[in-house]
């Protein structure tokens, strides 16, 4: 199926043809995540590291309505610069943003929307969204979850956020199918923290293994994605029991505030930031680098298959 608005730059189009390595990236870190122009170089070291790792990289946004399957120096500017008006793109948001020619930074859900139209296999990102605490009476859960259960893309990250209900997240993953695969880990990640005391479903050590889970699963005709728990370098954790009375804290806030939907992930993180002066927004760079960096791995991997 070929798809009018979906934009995909000369090099990756001779990715694709070739069957070279492609490692798909969103765009919300750079829009939401991080100050410009700290946004920008974070944005091309992420993109550095996947090709240092034999894949090519194809940060994904729309711009001006255009899908943009790989982004040049003036995109990535255009994206980062605060006064671009970029929203924040879930799968609910897509239509009406590309019919209003708007800017929109991608989630992990609608990344992997457009990296399977693109026909890339293989995402990085920082940390997924799962079922947010108190869902139990308001239903909050992010669109990351059932994208995962539908979407036919491998996303590594390094767990559900730790501000999340991580044992009901694991919850729905498992009812919708989602194999949870740690590398080099039994245990699931949260995301600053190398554990949190819940088991993953399955464990994996080199990219080939998790390559040929991944071929195997889709040739099965088991549709859905794969979430790669990869867990933060120990030299740059925060460990849990030291983030634990902060978030309770961020929480509190939160709902005292009234902050709800999209707002609420980026109050909580700033949150966090502040109270671990600045020391959670290094943590973050640092899983970001290792996902990119174990992503271009499985794709090297998985293209070889």
């Amino acid at each position: 199926m070929t798809y009018p608005s979906l934009h995909i730059t000369d090099e990756i189009k001779k990715a694709l043809a070739s069957g070279t390595a492609i490692v798909a990236l969103e765009s919300t870190i750079i829009s939401h995540g991080l100050p410009y122009p700290e946004n920008v170089s974070i944005a091309r070291a992420i993109e550095q590291m996947v090709r240092d790792n034999g894949a090519i990289p194809a940060t994904i946004a729309i711009l001006d309505g255009k899908i943009k399957i790989g982004l040049s120096a003036s995109d990535l500017e255009k994206l980062a610069h605060p006064d671009s008006n970029v929203i924040k793109v879930s799968r609910r948001d897509i239509g009406s943003v590309i019919a209003r020619k708007a800017n929109g930074a991608t989630t992990v859900a609608s990344t992997m929307i457009f990296a399977e139209m693109a026909g890339i296999s293989v995402f990085a990102t920082g940390g997924i969204g799962g079922v947010h605490q108190g869902a139990e009476t308001d239903f909050d859960i992010s669109a990351d979850l059932p994208e995962l259960g539908r979407t036919n893309v491998a996303v590594v990250s390094a767990g559900p956020k730790a501000i999340l209900d991580l044992p009901l997240t694991m919850e729905y993953l498992e009812t919708h199918g989602v194999p949870v695969i740690g590398y080099g880990t039994d245990e699931l990640p949260a995301f600053w923290s190398r554990q949190s005391g819940i088991a993953v479903t399955d464990r994996a050590d080199t990219p080939e293994e998790i390559a040929a889970i991944m071929k195997t699963k889709w040739a099965l005709g088991l549709t859905g994605g794969l979430m790669i728990a990869n867990p933060v370098p120990e030299a740059d954790e925060i460990k849990a029991e030291a983030l634990s009375g902060i978030i309770a804290q961020a929480l509190d806030n939160a709902r005292n505030k009234g902050v709800t939907g999209k707002a609420i992930t980026p109050f909580l993180l700033d949150w966090i930031r502040h109270k671990t002066d600045g020391k959670s927004l290094a943590t973050n760079r640092a899983l970001v680098m290792n996902n990119a960096k174990v992503a271009a791995q499985i794709a090297v991997a998985y293209a070889k298959k």
